[in-house]
């Protein structure tokens, strides 16, 4: 065991700058090596022994500062749309990758309303702003600590530092008769009264699902006063009452109101110039080049207060060390005889792990952890349910060496 743990601290501490160091003695954590994946890149394993049982960890190390790797989010094509991340690796080419947010999975609440797949937070893709946040209260997942948001979000920036952010959606629909203020972009559920622009970059999904729920309450039942407007090259083409599917063409792009935001857009007319204006801002310093949803579990190196201690299951973390220039992306372990973790649990893992920052990722059945080379890409745990989930989104890893 001696042995076994100099070699990860070689990889994966001495071999990064900042890089965790190997486990105290007396902690119930046991890492049992690490090997290189790909240059700046490390893949190792674990085990944390509970009262309950043991939990198996798998985890990418990452080094930012490494000039060959680069650091992205995967997603297929579509907001709303879902796909294995081993898939969504094997596309791109990422040398690993873990799956990202939360994500509308089901509307069992909403019968005859189509899930549209599309995840839950803020999405940032190679510099391109993929959508918003859902309302806190249309959410799906875990309870968030007190003071969180469907608008936080982990990414890198263009600066190569990793950080803890929170992007929320600033935007417009300006008309003859003035502004509109716009409440969503490619989200599946608006704020109740608001207005939402759904561009190609949405795909095909229906969008009945945006006018459903409330600001606090996701089974609350859709919206009777609902409209949709298209706007091509800056001119309103189709004015509806309900909302529709079908990929929106290049050019274009769908209004989609409720309540007040209906009534307002029903006041367009057909040839009226009209140009929306969107764009996601952040606290941080410089833009995001990715940045995928989810909610803080540790800052400064501690657990947050409040984190749930009762909920035990299979888990999927980002976390952030060395100043933002090492990234640690961990998913759990789901075949049968391992024990999850509460949310608790995990903040305190990562804390091991060298996390000064870390966020709670989509869990369950979502929790996938992928190796990939020039053949494909390897699933590195087994997934709770059997076989991978599709999902909207994930964190890849890539490396030019």
């Amino acid at each position: 065991m001696l042995t076994v743990l100099v070699a990860w601290g070689v990889l994966a501490g001495g071999g990064v700058a900042g890089g965790a160091p190997a486990a105290a003695a007396g902690t119930d954590l046991r890492r049992s090596g690490a090997a290189q994946v790909a240059p700046g890149v490390t893949y190792g394993e674990f085990r944390m022994t509970l009262p309950r049982g043991t939990a198996h960890g798998h985890l990418l190390t990452v080094d930012l500062a490494d000039p060959r790797v680069t650091v992205d989010l995967l997603y297929p094509g579509a907001v709303g749309a879902r796909s294995p991340v081993s898939q969504l690796a094997a596309d791109r080419r990422a040398v690993g990758a873990v799956n990202g947010d939360f994500f509308n999975i089901t509307e069992t609440q909403h019968p005859g309303v189509q899930p549209t797949g599309a995840s839950v937070g803020p999405a940032v893709a190679s510099g391109r702003q993929l959508k918003g946040a859902v309302p806190d209260g249309q959410r799906f997942g875990p309870a968030m600590p007190l003071g969180a948001t469907t608008e936080d979000v982990i990414g890198v920036g263009y600066d190569r530092r990793a950080r803890l952010d929170r992007l929320a959606l600033r935007g417009a629909v300006l008309t003859g008769q003035g502004a509109l203020p716009l409440r969503g972009l490619n989200q599946y559920a608006l704020p109740v009264g608001g207005i939402g622009a759904y561009t190609p970059r949405w795909g095909p999904a229906s969008r009945v699902r945006a006018t459903c729920g409330t600001d606090t309450d996701r089974a609350a039942p859709c919206s009777t006063e609902t409209a949709e407007v298209t706007v091509r090259h800056g001119r309103v083409t189709a004015i509806g009452e309900v909302p529709g599917a079908g990929g929106v063409a290049e050019g274009s792009v769908v209004l989609v109101g409720r309540e007040e935001g209906a009534r307002q857009l029903r006041g367009l007319r057909l040839g009226e110039p009209v140009n929306v204006s969107s764009y996601l801002v952040g606290r941080g310093h410089g833009r995001l080049r990715c940045a995928v949803g989810g909610f803080p579990i540790v800052r400064d190196g501690a657990p947050l207060a409040g984190l749930d201690t009762a909920a035990v299951a299979v888990r999927t973390s980002a976390g952030i060390g060395a100043g933002g220039r090492v990234l640690y992306l961990m998913a759990l372990d789901g075949a049968p005889g391992q024990t999850g973790l509460t949310i608790r649990e995990l903040a305190e893992l990562m804390a091991q792990l060298g996390a000064r920052d870390a966020m709670d990722l989509d869990g369950g059945g979502s929790s996938t952890l992928v190796t990939g080379d020039a053949y494909g890409a390897t699933v590195r745990n087994h997934p709770s349910g059997g076989a991978e989930r599709p999902v909207p989104n994930a964190l890849g890893v890539f490396s030019a060496g």
